[in-house]
């Protein structure tokens, strides 16, 4: 298909915004997940970005052909040199879901020699998730050094050596090896990037940063979560001590090298810590990254115990992963993604700042971002809000799952929730499907459009934050209703489709792309008609319904202590000064 005129646009850098370098991501392994599937999520907490959620077809390739590579505007911002000033690529090398004949395509900053065959994929601003059930995850981190791209010489950035992954690898060890040698080989640019990867089997962590010297290359560490564990992480390095005698690790060549050289390990210094190394620890304040790592953490395992307090950013009272005490569900994913830490010390719903209704929205202003930069020396701090999982500029958070049991098509299954977690339904994508419905897969942040599945789940939650306490409990029925159908459906879907694999796969694949295009638009249509129900139902800050309209429910008691209610006009004479 092709878009036109529906195309993300901005106007500002990315890496310059709190809201460009803000995601969470988590991993469970097979021995942590309820079913013995891998799971990776990722919420894209950048809603300055692109929402397309694009399908990229596999594709045959010549003899000695080669694939470009082209500059991503999530690593440093819109460098309109390397494209037309977009977010996303423009251009005919990923499929009918990038073509604009309206657009000039990118140009790249340079090639890489090509394989035979490249397999289907889904694509975000960074990728999503294969047709072989290889999936991956994604949070940017604060470096020490962040170079720009060289054509030629500094070409890759994270979100394209995910694509390539995808495009050809099956496996997680294989992504991170063939990651670490096209960086070896072509370099890196960027911000400090953390990539978790997902197979059937094994779940592993790739972290990687630029450096400065005459070399084009980055630096790059991999390493393996323990099965039975879970990981997470919350734009902040996570790997700490290099171990070259663990099979389960593995890094670029240089890295002791360089560390060195740049003065920021020696050897005297015992075992080299990557998060020290490479960057300052967290960035924004204090909390951004920590907060989030201590949630998921402290809701996986609340036998722990783990302390929301800390020393500083490059505490170790949060390990690499840990055992939760159940097994986790796709389900139970989607619940670490929504929270805003309700029933904490840190409960964004409750006191003044939530307003009347415990709204957990913190909105940006000039007070925040790069002012507030906990890495930066000598920096004065006069104040932050708490940074909760579930934010409000998120553009879309995903599930992925991974099931080696059933045939690849059939097994992976992204689970992909538009805008904010809390307020939005995740629907199921089959990793076979031919296609995604156009509604995913088109849509401006600039043009509010009805055609455009993002805009429902988006519109939903700006409007449930003018009475959230009231909208909240309307679209928890919603989600639960939805979600409840979903997954009632998918034993059958499974099997129906499994059983078709067995005697024809493209039919097995034509009927996963019917049911999830049709499962999807009936999901945004029934989103709309809660949108406008709750439009109705809360109007002019009423509560109507049927045979009550203009329900005078005021506000609550509390608030109007704390805001002086009490103070006001409630008497002719002129008040004392206290």
């Amino acid at each position: 298909m092709t878009m036109k005129k529906t195309w993300m646009c901005i106007g500002v850098l990315l890496g310059s915004s709190i809201a460009g370098m803000a995601c969470t991501v988590t991993l469970i392994t097979k021995g942590a997940s309820a079913d013995g599937s891998v799971l990776v999520s990722h919420s894209d907490d950048n809603e300055l970005g692109d929402q397309r959620i694009v399908y990229v077809p596999a594709a045959d390739h010549p003899a000695g052909s080669k694939r470009p590579v082209y500059y991503d505007s999530v690593s440093i911002g819109v460098l309109t040199n390397y494209g037309i000033g977009m977010p996303r690529y423009v251009g005919t090398h990923r499929g009918p879901g990038y073509v604009n004949a309206e657009l000039q395509q990118d140009v790249p900053l340079g090639y890489i020699d090509q394989v035979p065959h490249t397999y289907a994929y889904f694509d975000g601003n960074y990728g999503i998730v294969n047709e072989h059930q290889l999936s991956i995850g994604e949070c940017t981190d604060g470096a020490k050094v962040e170079p720009n791209p060289e054509p030629g010489k500094r070409i890759f950035y994270s979100s394209e050596l995910s694509r390539v992954a995808l495009e050809r690898c099956t496996q997680a060890r294989e992504a991170c090896r063939l990651m670490g040698e096209l960086i070896d080989r072509y370099g890196y640019y960027g911000t400090g990037e953390t990539l978790l990867i997902g197979d059937t089997e094994e779940g592993w962590i790739f972290e990687m940063a630029g450096y400065d010297m005459n070399g084009a290359d980055g630096l790059w560490v991999a390493k393996k979560v323990p099965d039975g564990e879970i990981f997470a992480a919350a734009n902040e390095f996570r790997i700490r001590e290099i171990d070259p005698g663990d099979p389960d690790m593995f890094f670029s060549s240089n890295l002791f090298a360089v560390a060195q050289a740049k003065g920021w390990w020696k050897p005297e210094d015992g075992q080299l810590d990557w998060l020290k190394t490479v960057s300052h620890g967290e960035y924004n304040h204090p909390y951004y990254s920590l907060r989030r790592v201590w949630s998921i953490f402290n809701r996986v395992s609340p036998s722990s115990k783990f302390s929301p307090w800390v020393e500083d950013g490059y505490t170790k009272a949060y390990p690499f992963s840990i055992k939760p005490e159940k097994k986790l569900s796709a389900r139970d994913v989607f619940a670490l993604h929504r929270n805003h830490y309700e029933g904490t010390e840190f409960d964004m719903t409750q006191g003044l700042a939530a307003g009347p209704y415990g709204t957990p929205n913190r909105y940006i202003g000039p007070y925040d971002g790069n002012q507030n930069n906990v890495s930066a020396p000598g920096q004065v701090m006069w104040g932050a809000w708490e940074r909760p999982i579930s934010v409000f500029y998120c553009g879309f958070v995903y599930v992925n799952q991974s099931r080696g049991w059933l045939p690849d098509p059939v097994g992976g299954i992204c689970w992909m929730g538009l805008d904010k977690p809390s307020e939005t339904c995740f629907v199921p994508f089959y990793v076979g499907v031919n296609d995604l419905p156009a509604s995913y897969q088109q849509g401006s942040t600039t043009v509010f459009d009805r055609n455009t599945a993002w805009w429902a789940f988006n519109f939903t939650a700006n409007w449930a934050d003018f009475k959230f306490s009231y909208m909240k409990v309307d679209i928890q029925a919603k989600q639960a209703e939805l979600e409840d159908k979903e997954f009632a459906m998918q034993p059958a879907v499974d099997l129906a489709a499994a059983e078709l694999y067995k005697q024809d796969p493209a039919r097995a694949r034509e009927y996963l792309t019917d049911y999830c295009r049709d499962n999807a638009q009936r999901i945004v249509g029934e989103w709309w008609a809660l949108a406008d129900r709750l439009v109705a139902k809360y109007s002019d800050g009423y509560v109507n319904a049927p045979g009550q309209m203009a329900h005078e429910v005021g506000y609550p008691k509390a608030w109007l202590e704390q805001v002086g209610y009490a103070n006001g006009p409630i008497q002719y004479r002129k008040p004392e000064k206290k």
